[in-house]
């Protein structure tokens, strides 16, 4: 099976060329057509010789895929699903979702770094789908790169289908190219990553990224969230916390807390004291979610008068607080409305 070119980073493409017998300035030749120029085929990289292009060719595929499907909503929002696996990696009747969302001042691209998800957080539809399997660095940007209106794009926020920081090599890899000066050049201000709370990914994600972070919280009670959210077993939000109070990040980074408001469950004068009790010491901000309802689930959506009321009351704690405007949920392209759970096949996603 031929591997994929697109996806590789300036180290992997120099151990190509010299692999191949090409010269070394190959590997940043290739690396400019890749992400620069955008090119789809091998052959069009001109600057490269007929007998390089054709070595390459010989072992390599591009690995960029068009998407399957789109589906656009009233305000905008449109979702596009892109099938999964098929660029050396087996399998590839899977398919994940990403979503375009443009503002007036700005489109962010939301994408996704698994086939399902394995935290089985009890709101999102992600998780009920089951986790299927990881994205390549190939997979994630191509979400990107592949994109109708990528030179629209503004920002980048990794916050589709799956956990990042549980395909943390990919991730990170699809996050250097990204950022690099051989790669798309893109300023790590302008990304955003998501997590539950993995704190070795966390370390990791601070150390060899200047990207911002966002840490779903969802309740400052360590009981609460662990009903909602399984991880809390595993690495606590105090633990997390404890991590973010210890590095040294700079002030141009930011960390925001993604908390979903649930009818009468997360956002009484508790919650605020616990939450600005918790906050405090760390630059950061909250951005609250409205939650989608969904299938085989307790949640109820808090009322938007609960969602301003609870706003009010962070802020007057001194806490930079937003309630998040929510996007595309007539196309299930929502917060935690991402799933392809039934998708398993072409001739499925055709209907789709």
């Amino acid at each position: 099976m031929k591997l994929p070119l697109f996806g590789t980073t300036l180290p992997q493409l120099e151990e190509i060329a010299e692999s191949m017998g090409l010269p070394p300035f190959t590997a940043r030749q290739i690396a400019n057509w890749l992400y620069r120029k955008n090119v789809r085929s091998i052959d069009a990289m001109t600057n490269l010789s007929l007998a390089s292009r054709d070595r390459l060719a010989s072992d390599y595929v591009m690995g960029l895929e068009d998407p399957a499907k789109v589906s656009a909503s009233t305000d905008g929002t449109r979702k596009y699903l892109y099938r999964a696996g098929s660029a050396g990696n087996p399998g590839g009747s899977r398919f994940v979702e990403a979503a375009y969302i443009p503002e007036a001042n700005r489109s962010t691209l939301c994408l996704s770094t698994q086939i399902g998800c394995k935290m089985g957080c009890l709101f999102c539809m992600t998780g009920k789908q089951g986790f299927q399997g990881q994205l390549s660095a190939t997979e994630i940007l191509n979400q990107f790169a592949s994109l109708p209106e990528k030179n629209s794009v503004t920002n980048l926020v990794y916050m589709g289908m799956g956990e990042p920081l549980d395909n943390l090599d990919p991730v990170m890899q699809s996050l250097e190219i990204l950022s690099a000066d051989w790669g798309y050049g893109m300023s790590p201000a302008r990304i955003t990553v998501s997590t539950i709370g993995i704190v070795p990914g966390i370390q990791r994600f601070l150390s060899e990224s200047g990207a911002h972070l966002a840490v779903s919280m969802h309740s400052p009670f360590e009981e609460e969230r662990r009903r909602l959210m399984p991880v809390q077993h595993v690495y606590p939000l105090r633990e997390v916390l404890e991590l973010l109070r210890s590095s040294d990040m700079p002030r141009q980074r930011r960390v925001s807390f993604e908390y979903i408001v649930f009818g009468g469950l997360n956002h009484s004068p508790a919650h605020v004291k616990e939450i600005a009790r918790l906050l405090a010491g760390i630059r950061s901000r909250v951005n609250l979610i409205r939650f989608h309802t969904i299938p085989d689930t307790p949640l109820l959506p808090a009322t938007d008068e609960q969602m301003i009321i609870f706003q009010n009351r962070l802020k007057a704690k001194g806490i930079l607080t937003t309630i998040r405007k929510s996007r595309g949920e007539d196309i299930l392209a929502a917060c935690g409305l991402l799933s392809t759970r039934e998708l398993t096949s072409p001739a499925v996603a055709a209907d789709y």
